[in-house]
């Protein structure tokens, strides 16, 4: 069987998500070429050590993240930090997925493989730019809430597919334009104009999510608002307030009855 997985690409999935390096982890993942072998019904077994992770950052519950003025660069690096944070947690959520769940028609892995090349991209944009202002990724603390809606749908596709790109990911649609127009106010539009990339990338990895996500209920017979209010109570996700970015959320592949729901439940 592992000779069968070597070049296998669920397989190097698994692998790019067991790194721990995060700059080996992106180049382990744009080496997936569209073109390897898929297995799409193979089950592979679960290693120990998901995700791989340096020692740091230091991870901490979010409310002790630390917060520092927007004036400062030292703020800034702080607020850009937890976007790469944000981003690199991205990777390996893509990367999950893709070697999670076996038995999906081949398009599945293949928009989730484009997900966590461009996931990957974003972070090294940020680390990138973090480095120009004397910062490394790693230099301040954050939080590891994306992770763990993870673990929570680690045995379950329909709620991982709702819970994650569909609400956790959906809500950097809300928040990134705000986040932009401050960089931007504080003088650096160049971490303004890296969010922009990530804003017009993001719109389609909800879109893939919400694809997947409709596909799944449409096969189960199930009704899309209804199934998510019932996954997000069971699975204890964050409420979502707004104000909330409806554009982004129609390109994403939102409807009208979806945002209505969005809108009527918010706190």
């Amino acid at each position: 069987m592992r000779d069968k997985l070597a070049n296998e690409l669920r397989a190097m999935a698994l692998t790019a998500l067991l790194e721990p390096d995060p700059g080996r982890k992106c180049a382990i993942l744009y080496s997936i070429d569209n073109n390897m072998a898929i297995l799409p019904d193979t089950v592979i077994a679960e290693p120990a050590g998901i995700p791989g992770r340096l020692p740091r950052p230091e991870l901490v519950p979010p409310g002790k993240v630390g917060r520092r003025a927007m004036h400062t660069v030292e703020g800034r690096a702080v607020l850009l930090h937890a976007l790469a944070h944000i981003e690199l947690n991205a990777v390996n959520l893509a990367a999950d997925i893709l070697w999670r769940f076996a038995g999906m028609p081949v398009q599945f892995y293949l928009d989730w493989l484009k997900v966590a090349k461009e996931e990957a991209y974003h972070f090294q944009l940020l680390e990138g730019h973090l480095h120009t202002q004397g910062y490394a990724y790693g230099d301040f603390s954050a939080h590891n809430s994306l992770w763990e809606m993870a673990e929570k749908t680690r045995a379950d596709l329909l709620a991982r597919l709702a819970l994650v790109p569909r609400t956790l990911e959906a809500r950097g649609l809300d928040a990134t334009p705000a986040v932009m127009a401050k960089l931007a106010q504080a003088g650096d539009q160049a971490a303004a104009d890296i969010l922009a990339i990530i804003l017009r990338d993001e719109v389609g990895h909800v879109a893939i999510g919400n694809f997947w996500y409709k596909q799944l209920c449409a096969e189960r017979g199930l009704d899309v608002v209804v199934t998510y209010a019932e996954l997000a109570q069971k699975y204890k996700a964050p409420p979502l307030r707004g104000p909330f970015n409806l554009e982004a959320r129609r390109a994403a592949g939102f409807d009208d009855r979806e945002l209505q729901a969005l809108q009527d439940g918010a706190g």
